[in-house]
């Protein structure tokens, strides 16, 4: 057989199985992809409540501390007393407020074994679309990772590292610095205070004899 004819049988024997291989391999299975939804998170105040524009946060032993936006949209403390407050601290107060997830809902259990019965602490929060939230805070949970809190008649548990920032207000009111003025010296028409005399030592001169 000529060597021609040789390499020409192998060729269509290689192409031949290789035509075999392909149509009679195994079809992989179809593999169904289940895409788990993704759980939706919720916070405590909506983005549709607005800005904040007033946050108080009372304490059941009757501490109170109250932020609210001037005309000029500048934070002032109103509670415990006026004054002009850190507008830095103040903010961050307010976008704290947009940090507190919804962590769980809570259903059929007393609100007196959750601490709401009488609050310990209070937040109210106004809004400039005119929206005012009340927001009662009990207790910790057992794992002291959140606080069960009570609005709109809804009992729900919140992400404890949210909240504590505010109830820390009520112990350190973000007030702005205030520099120590210095002495001021006395000016040309203020009448200088008179020195006071110094002792004299009596000499031997003028001693009694």
């Amino acid at each position: 057989m000529r060597r021609s004819t040789v390499v020409m049988l192998v060729l269509f024997l290689v192409m031949a199985g290789a035509y075999y291989y392909v149509n009679n391999r195994e079809q992989p299975a179809d593999i169904e992809v289940t895409l788990e939804p993704q759980e939706e998170v919720s916070y405590l105040f909506k983005a549709e409540d607005g800005l904040p524009t007033n946050i108080r946060v009372e304490a059941a032993s009757g501490e109170v501390v109250e932020l609210a936006r001037n005309a000029d949209n500048a934070w002032e403390i109103k509670q415990p007393f006026e004054a002009a407050a850190d507008q830095g601290s103040s903010e961050a107060a307010a976008s704290q407020l947009t940090t507190i997830r919804i962590i769980d809902e809570v259903t059929g259990i007393d609100p007196k074994e959750l601490g709401l019965d009488s609050p310990e602490y209070t937040l109210v929060v106004k809004f400039n679309n005119d929206v005012e939230r009340i927001v009662e805070i009990g207790v910790v949970t057992p794992t002291e990772s959140g606080y069960y809190v009570r609005t709109n008649d809804q009992i729900v548990i919140v992400s404890r590292a949210a909240i504590d920032p505010l109830i820390g207000l009520l112990t350190a009111p973000p007030y702005a610095e205030t520099l120590t003025p210095s002495p001021i010296p006395p000016t040309a028409t203020q009448t200088p205070l008179p020195s006071t005399p110094e002792a004299v030592t009596p000499t031997e001169a003028t001693a009694t004899p």
